[in-house]
């Protein structure tokens, strides 16, 4: 299991996505959100293929495919946080903090 709590930024809102594996290696992930853009994801669970993932572009594939129709704007970070967890449950990445820090 992986958890990835994302503070997006000014909008001061939070996601938290927590992945999980089961013994036949399906990947599955929950939104928890305050986003009222997010807000139809709230509380849902989605199944993935994280091993699919390793071959796709960023802003391909399944994860951006459940996001993309809510995002509010391109430099969102949702999605990548999302992503990171997923591969982190996988085992496909290792479990390491990123920051973004943005200065006038």
């Amino acid at each position: 299991m992986a958890t990835a709590t994302i503070k997006a930024g000014i909008c001061g809102f939070t996601t938290v996505v927590v992945a999980t594996v089961d013994d036949d290696e399906n990947t599955t992930f929950t939104v928890e959100t305050d986003c009222p853009n997010y807000r139809p994801l709230d509380g849902r669970s989605f199944d993935i293929d994280a091993y699919q993932m390793l071959a796709e572009k960023v802003g391909q594939g399944a994860v951006y495919e459940t996001f993309r129709p809510y995002c509010p704007h391109t430099a969102c970070p949702v999605p990548s946080g999302a992503t990171k967890a997923i591969e982190v449950a996988a085992g496909v990445a290792l479990p390491r903090d990123v920051h973004i820090q943005v200065q006038p």
